[in-house]
C-alpha cells in the first residue's frame, strides 16, 4: 500500500483536475446555449431561400442550373466539418469514421475524391490519411462566419460547375439534442429532388410570379449558390452546437469520475493512516510490556 504522503499528493492532483473539468463544463454549457440559438436562427433563412429557388426553378423549366443536373460520377468532392479543439468525447471520432467509410466506398467504385476540410481535427486526419485536400479553413472560433467559409467552399462549387467533380458530399455532426449528436454524410450536389420539392402549403405561400432583374437565369444562379452556402453554414452551426454539447457532457463525466476517484483515494488514505496508528500503538504496547 502506498504511503500517506503519496496518497495525499494524488488526492490533491485529482482535486485540481476536477476544478479544471468543472470550469470547462460550465464554460461549455454557456457556449452551448448561444451555439444552439445561432443554429436555430440559421434554419429559417435556408428554408426561405430553398422555397424561392424551388418556385423559380419550377416557373422556368426550360433552364436547368448545373446544381440540379445529375451526372455519372467519376470524380467527387467532399466537405468535412469537424472541430478545432478536442475534449468533446467521441464527436470527431464518429464523424471521421463515417467519412473514412465514405472515402473507402468511393474508392472501391473507382471514384477519385478531392476534399475540403473545415476544422483542425478533420484537416489533420485527412493529411495523415493521405487524402487530396484542395482547400481548408481552421480556427473558426465559437461563431461561424460565412466570409471565412466562402473561400474554401468555392473551390468545390467551382470544380462542380466546371465538371471537374460530378458530385459533392457533406460530412458533419447533426445536433439532435444535448445528449445526442449524430454523424451525417449527405449529398450536397447535385441538389436532390426532395430538397427542391415544395409541399402544397409552400406552393400556396410562394404562388406569385416575379419580375426578374436582369433575367430569370441570373437570379436562379445566384439563389442556388446562396442556398448551397446556407446549407454548409447550417452544417457548421450544427457542428458547433454539437461540439459544445458533447464537451459539456464529457467534462461532466470527467468531473463525476474525478469525484469518485477522490472518494476511493480518501478511503485508501484513511486505511493507511489507521494502519500506521495501529502499528505505532502496537509498538508502544510491546515496548511497555518489555519494560515491565
Amino acid at each position: 500500500m502506498p504511503g500517506s504522503k503519496e496518497i495525499r499528493t494524488k488526492i490533491k492532483s485529482v482535486q485540481n483536475t476536477r476544478k479544471i473539468t468543472k470550469a470547462m463544463e460550465m464554460v461549455a454549457a454557456s457556449k452551448m446555449r448561444k451555439a444552439q440559438e445561432r443554429m436555430r436562427a440559421a434554419r429559417p433563412y435556408a428554408d426561405k431561400v430553398r422555397n424561392i429557388a424551388a418556385h423559380m426553378s419550377a416557373a422556368n423549366p426550360e433552364y436547368k442550373h448545373p446544381f440540379l443536373v445529375r451526372r455519372d460520377v467519376k470524380n467527387a468532392g467532399l466537405i468535412l466539418v469537424t472541430t478545432d479543439k478536442g475534449l468533446c468525447g467521441g464527436l470527431n471520432t464518429n464523424v471521421l469514421r463515417a467519412t473514412l467509410n465514405k472515402l473507402k466506398e468511393l474508392d472501391t467504385q473507382g471514384i477519385k475524391v478531392q476534399v475540403t476540410a473545415i476544422g483542425n481535427k478533420g484537416f489533420g486526419f485527412l493529411n495523415r490519411f493521405g487524402a487530396k485536400v484542395v482547400s481548408h479553413v481552421t480556427q473558426l472560433g465559437d461563431k461561424p462566419h460565412l466570409e471565412k467559409l466562402i473561400g474554401p467552399i468555392k473551390v468545390q462549387l467551382d470544380a462542380y460547375e466546371k465538371g471537374e467533380v460530378d458530385a459533392v458530399y457533406l460530412c458533419y455532426t447533426k445536433f439532435i439534442n444535448t445528449m445526442k449528436q449524430e454523424p451525417v454524410v449527405e449529398q450536397l450536389l447535385p441538389l436532390s429532388a426532395d430538397k427542391m420539392t415544395q409541399s402544397a402549403e409552400e406552393k400556396a405561400s410562394y404562388g406569385w410570379d416575379y419580375l426578374y432583374e436582369p433575367d430569370a437565369q441570373s437570379v436562379v444562379d445566384e439563389l442556388l449558390v446562396r442556398y448551397v452556402e446556407a446549407l454548409i453554414y447550417q452544417s457548421v452551426a450544427e457542428n458547433m452546437a454539437s461540439e459544445q454539447s458533447a464537451r459539456m457532457v464529457a467534462m461532466k463525466a470527467a468531473s463525476d469520475n474525478a469525484k469518485n476517484v477522490i472518494g476511493e483515494l480518501q478511503l485508501t488514505y484513511n486505511k493507511a493512516r489507521q494502519a500506521a496508528i495501529t502499528k505505532e500503538l502496537s509498538e508502544i504496547v510491546g515496548g511497555a510490556a518489555a519494560i515491565s
